[in-house]
């Protein structure tokens, strides 16, 4: 009788009838009296979301203290009920760290003991019978060692979910690490790891080398080996994406073209994380999109609204931070506010959607209803990065550093591994004028993306940069905010180094260049002050051909100002990188090439004899700005000067008797503009000129450029015609 209502207990299971599992259940526990069953049923229990009645089955039958697995499922009971103090009580606080090692000694004696027993069998009838009889009870009492650590790697699990329930992380990453030593299978111990970022990415790589893949058991032991190298190829693809770029692609295509997974959402949403830290946006959306549209909403019932809600609900909690960010970089605003709302009346119970709704507003510039949504994100999942980050980018926008300094504080504390909090912690310093406190945060930045532990003052990481000795990996705008620190200490050769590495670590990393405009202005800047006036010109140029030919603006040029990612909501190992974005400090496609106009115009005037090319720069720069306080105004001042200048030089030409006094003052005029800048900060003199003769001829030159447009007008319809 009892198998037979065994097998109908696991039929109405099967069909998801999980009331008549729990009668049938009780039933089968009231005839047999077993721990297995009493055990089964309390599994349906929880199942059903039915603790309390899971926990009192387990407490009446004293299965607590008389089976592991029984005393795992009653502490994963009180955690679901948010009871974390007992189950710690029931898992106790210490972590069982010599099945560690045991464990995985025990399979390779177990694989020993069958390999030698498969050989025997062949040789002796009566021995090979015994041995099978040994063999099988062997196997068996294996099996339930097997059993045994699985549950006391998930205890472990469990007990790491208490302690960061109770904020205390570096007890946490400990027990989940344990977990995954303990049991290489358990993934929510290592998927904690990976997604709440309490690894950097060198650590997150040494802790992957030192888990036994090889202590997997399956059935078919000739296929063991392969199943471990499987493993090891899934679990790759959850690393931050900066610790090895070049594992992390052969992971990606081995799983993709070797076992036909190039179309599953996970290697999928891998992809899109790695453009996104290449700042690659459209190509990243592309793939996100994809996903969200792979539900099957073809049915010919649903009118176009509905097929958009429905590919919008569903799919894995990783994918809708990338996916929000990304559209938060394209500027799709309109996608945004739909799936906001799709997302707050179809989830409202999720974080994710008050994060959606967070970063809607911020898009749109409503910095106080954004933080406010962003603010409950958080609270509804403390250990949302996203949230975090978005909450303190808010205040960062609104200048209030004092607060951002704060939150992003609260980020670093609660993501160990992630070197962004420490970034952006660097920045609002750096905003500040709080030179030492930034180097310190920036530098912890650099240690934490490349690896590389640097320790010292400035003048000691420069000293390493021109020797070699420093390992200049991780992320690229950590080197580009360091040099910055670097320019604002005079310290011009390691900055320009640092610039340069930057755009090199940036390439061989397949970022789309659009994105690193701003470093290469911050080194062409640099190479200006260093009086290496071509390559800063060469450097200018190049940044007009990127910006012009490129997509989505960057940020500021002026060093100092830096490059702020502003909308960088998905930190996971994603974890996920820092991408610049120009939303932080409000610049967009107009300002960009203005600055840049502007910049090659103060280069040109620097240089000497190409006043009339530096003129023609400072003109566009105005047209393009169109007077701009902040932008046009600097443009339009130096527009006024250089003109002078130009005046000053016809009259050199127009005026042979008096080319020496007239050289004289155009060389003293050049030389005051050159001694107004002071560390990167562009003073630029409005004195008018002493010449009245120079200013007559203004009118002059003007009238000049004018037919010079209209020469290339004419040149430019003719060809048109």
């Amino acid at each position: 009788m009892d198998k037979y209502l065994r097998t109908w207990r696991q039929d109405a299971l099967n069909k998801g009838q999980n009331d008549a599992a729990i009668y049938i259940g009780d039933k089968v526990l009231a005839l047999t009296n077993n721990d297995s069953d009493a055990f089964w049923l309390a599994q349906v229990h929880f199942g059903n979301n039915n603790f309390t009645r899971a926990l009192g089955l387990l407490s009446r039958k004293d299965l607590i203290d008389r089976s592991l697995s029984c005393r795992y499922l009653a502490a994963h009971c009180y955690i679901k009920q948010g009871r974390y103090e007992q189950a710690l009580d029931i898992l106790g606080e210490d972590n069982p760290t010599h099945l560690v090692t045991t464990s995985h000694n025990a399979r390779r004696k177990l694989a020993h003991i069958n390999g030698h027993a498969s050989r025997n069998v062949t040789h002796r009838g009566i021995r090979a019978q015994r041995d099978r009889i040994e063999l099988s009870e062997e196997r068996e009492r294996d099996r339930e060692s097997e059993k045994e650590l699985k549950f006391q790697a998930g205890m472990c699990y469990l007990r790491g979910v208490c302690f960061a329930k109770r904020n205390a992380f570096d007890r946490a990453r400990e027990c989940y690490k344990d977990a995954v030593r303990i049991d290489v299978q358990c993934f929510e111990a290592f998927d904690q790891l990976m997604k709440n970022s309490m690894l950097s990415p060198a650590e997150e790589l040494a802790f992957l080398d030192e888990l036994d893949f090889d202590s997997i058991r399956i059935d078919d032991q000739s296929l063991a080996q392969e199943a471990a190298h499987f493993t090891k190829l899934l679990y790759t693809t959850r690393l931050s994406k900066y610790s090895s770029p070049a594992t992390l692609a052969n992971a990606t295509e081995t799983l993709s073209t070797h076992y036909n997974l190039a179309s599953n959402p996970d290697l999928l949403l891998t992809r899109a994380e790695t453009l996104y830290t290449q700042c690659r946006f459209y190509d990243a959306l592309a793939i996100t999109t994809s996903i969200l549209n792979s539900q099957d909403s073809s049915t010919s019932s649903l009118d176009a609204y509905s097929k958009n809600t429905n590919a919008s609900l569903g799919h894995s909690p990783r994918l809708y931070p990338l996916h929000l960010a990304l559209l938060f970089e394209t500027g799709a605003n309109n996608t945004l506010f739909h799936l906001s709302h799709t997302l707050s009346t179809h989830a409202p119970h999720e974080a994710y959607t008050y994060l959606a709704i967070g970063t809607y507003y911020l898009s749109t510039f409503r910095i106080a209803e954004a933080r406010r949504f962003f603010s409950k994100a958080s609270l509804m999942d403390p250990h949302s990065a996203p949230a975090w980050i978005g909450f303190a980018h808010t205040f960062a926008a609104e200048g209030e550093h004092d607060q951002a300094i704060a939150a992003y504080s609260t980020a670093a504390r609660l993501f160990q591994g992630s070197h962004l909090p420490q970034l952006f912690l660097g920045m609002q310093h750096l905003a500040l004028n709080n030179m030492q406190l930034a180097w310190e945060y920036c530098l912890a930045a650099f240690e934490m993306s490349s690896g590389t532990i640097q320790s010292g003052t400035e003048e000691e990481f420069s000293n390493g940069i021109f020797n070699g000795t420093t390992n200049l990996g991780g992320d690229p705008l950590v080197l580009n905010e360091i040099g910055v620190i670097l320019y604002h200490q005079a310290n011009l050769p390691a900055a320009a180094k640092l610039f340069h590495k930057s755009l090199e670590l940036a390439s061989e990393l397949g970022c789309n260049m659009t994105a690193w405009v701003a470093s290469r202005a911050n080194l062409a800047h640099t190479l200006r002050r260093l009086g290496r006036f071509e390559e800063s010109l060469a450097e200018f140029d190049e940044c007009l051909r990127t910006a012009t030919g490129g997509a989505a603006p960057a940020s500021a040029f002026e060093p100092g100002r830096g490059m702020t990612a502003f909308a960088n909501l998905s930190l996971n190992g994603t974890g996920m990188g820092l991408t610049p974005s120009g939303a932080a400090s409000g610049y967009d496609e107009r300002n960009l090439i203005g600055s840049i106009h502007t910049s090659r115009g103060l280069v040109l005037l620097s240089m000497g004899g190409r006043t009339r090319e530096a003129v023609m720069a400072l003109h566009e720069a105005v047209r393009v700005l169109g007077g701009d306080a902040g932008g046009g105004g600097v443009a339009g001042t130096l527009l006024s000067r250089a003109m002078e200048y130009w005046a000053l030089e016809e009259d050199l030409e127009m005026d042979d008797e008096d080319s020496a006094s007239q050289a004289g003052s155009v060389v003293a005029a050049r030389g005051s503009l050159r001694s107004s800048k002071r560390k990167g900060k562009e003073v630029v003199s409005t004195r008018p000129s002493a010449s009245t003769k120079g200013l007559s001829n203004e009118r002059l030159i003007e009238q000049r450029m004018d037919g010079d447009a209209d020469d290339m007008l004419d040149a430019a319809l003719g060809t048109v015609r």
